[in-house]
């Protein structure tokens, strides 16, 4: 492949519990499905690597066995398997281990929604393959200049490569928080079970609060850690925010850095996007207008091109602030504000109380709330979503990127989010500055509360029923945004050289 930047090419693998199009729970699954695709792009060899839960491997076609491996203390054969699809640019690598990943529910959770017993292990099994892979013990001939492990799930394999007692050659290891919430927390118990270093039960080590944690594994050995947005990274560093990592990721001084996401432009474009069912472009922005009435006619809605209809889509919780949507409801549903009616529709999974209270409202108001909540995310109808709202809610209380805010810009459906992390640093709020100079892209609001979303709500309402050119203006300003992988895979290229710097002064 043509190297089409000045960057050495590099070795990278690619570790992640969920990517697109194997599995996906969230937005790391979107990640770990799009930038290793851009590095590939820019020259580099990514080889990704993940459990092959029994969806990944529906999804992954043909596989091959490359690699047959025991691990210590696990009885059964682990085989590494590489899928043969085609559309991904890339080696994708899958853990077969048959007691630990081939079970239903998701990756994490099973059918009733409750966290894997056995967690500790499966995820520390997985550790353990990457590791082999990193060091070059797996039988593939193969060694990566960078790990790039990704959330708690791979939190051990800093730890497991920090032994360079029988090889002195180990990669250079880049850690990506995507939440600092998810921190694979377990009991004295698992440590045991998992027979790590005694001399690590300690605050200096990985020991938390009388428990352990994956995730400070993976601070604490990396040679650079990062999060998925600038304004983010610098909220994880103070009290409020930063889920009792506030300081220790403080200390890390210039080895910690924010690095905003960016989503797929050819998986996420309304021109093309086979998921909708009538195609548009800025040029021929009216026909998003018929895929709202489809989007209608899927939640169960009555059909009407002039009801001014909010989507939502993603994890149904309280971080994602779907507890302050509910508790404008209400007022949002019964308003004099829009000429006609509001409507609103809600796709995702998450708090079993939020789903129902969901459930609930939808059941109240019938022909205004349309509500799919199920244990997995409909990508097709999640596209639908996009493509037929109007304007998109993302009120959450944190949020470390966010990406769905991301693609309602690339839809024109204009997104009203709360200022914070990733949302602060991709929405410009439709001020009457902004507007005046051609920048506003959304609305935005400053306190996570009822009273902070319901004035973005009305200043929503008012523009879409009385200033119609005025909205159409803001929602073509959104399309007009560049949220492409290509410029943050640039940066992840300065984060590998930074941390194979870092490296060399280990050795």
């Amino acid at each position: 492949m043509a190297q089409t930047n000045h960057t050495a090419s590099l070795k990278v693998l690619f570790a992640t519990s969920e990517a697109l199009p194997f599995i996906k729970t969230g937005g790391l699954a979107d990640v770990s499905g799009s930038l290793p695709a851009a590095l590939r792009a820019r020259g580099h060899d990514v080889r990704l690597i993940l459990p092959a839960y029994p969806m990944a491997l529906r999804k992954a076609g043909e596989v091959t066995t490359v690699a047959t491996l025991n691990l210590p203390g696990i009885k059964e054969v682990i085989y590494l398997l590489e899928s043969q699809l085609h559309n991904i640019n890339a080696h994708v690598y899958l853990v077969s281990a048959h007691e630990h990943f081939d079970r239903g529910g998701n990756p994490y959770t099973n059918l009733a929604g409750t966290d894997w017993g056995d967690n500790p292990e499966r995820f520390a099994l997985l550790c353990r393959v990457i590791s082999l892979l990193a060091k070059d013990q797996a039988g593939l001939h193969w060694q990566p200049d960078i790990v790039h492990c990704n959330d708690w799930q791979t939190g051990l394999v800093p730890l497991f490569l920090s032994d360079r007692s029988n090889i002195s050659n180990i990669p250079a290891i880049v850690f990506t928080i995507h939440n600092l919430c998810f921190q694979g927390i377990f009991d004295r118990a698992a440590f045991k079970r998992l027979k790590l270093p005694e001399s690590l039960w300690n605050p200096q080590g990985i020991e938390y609060h009388g428990d352990f944690s994956f995730l400070k594994s993976g601070i604490l050995f990396s040679n650079c850690v990062n999060t998925v947005s600038p304004t983010y990274a610098k909220e994880v560093c103070l009290p409020k925010l930063g889920c009792g990592f506030d300081g220790m990721l403080a200390q890390l001084g210039d080895r910690f850095s924010g690095i905003l996401n960016g989503i797929d432009y050819k998986e996420w474009n309304p021109a093309t996007d086979p998921y909708i069912a009538h195609n548009y472009d800025i040029e021929s922005f009216a026909n998003k207008t018929a895929n709202k009435l489809v989007l209608q006619e899927a939640f169960g809605l009555p059909k009407d091109t002039q009801a001014m209809l909010f989507g939502y889509v993603g994890r149904v919780t309280a971080q994602k602030g779907v507890d302050l949507i509910l508790s404008v409801l209400p007022q949002l549903l019964n308003n004099q504000i829009t000429k006609h009616k509001v409507q609103v529709v809600f796709q995702g999974f998450g708090d079993a109380v939020l789903e129902q209270e969901l459930r609930t409202v939808a059941k109240q108001y019938p022909n205004q709330v349309g509500v799919n909540v199920e244990h997995k995310i409909d990508e097709q109808q999640a596209h639908l979503v996009e493509a037929g709202s109007d304007c998109f809610l993302m009120p959450s209380h944190f949020e470390p990127c966010g990406l769905t805010q991301l693609y309602s810009l690339r839809y024109g459906t204009v997104p009203i989010v709360h200022n914070t992390g990733g949302l602060a640093d991709t929405i410009i709020d439709a001020s009457l500055d902004n507007l005046a100079q051609g920048i506003a892209t959304g609305f935005v609001f400053e306190h996570p509360d009822s009273e902070g979303l319901w004035y973005a709500l009305k200043q929503a309402m008012q523009m879409y029923t009385y200033a119609p050119d005025t909205w159409q203006k803001l929602a073509l300003n959104g399309m007009q945004q560049n949220f492409s992988w290509d410029r943050s895979a640039t940066r992840y290229e300065e984060l590998y050289l930074q941390a194979i710097a870092n490296n060399k002064l280990i050795i």
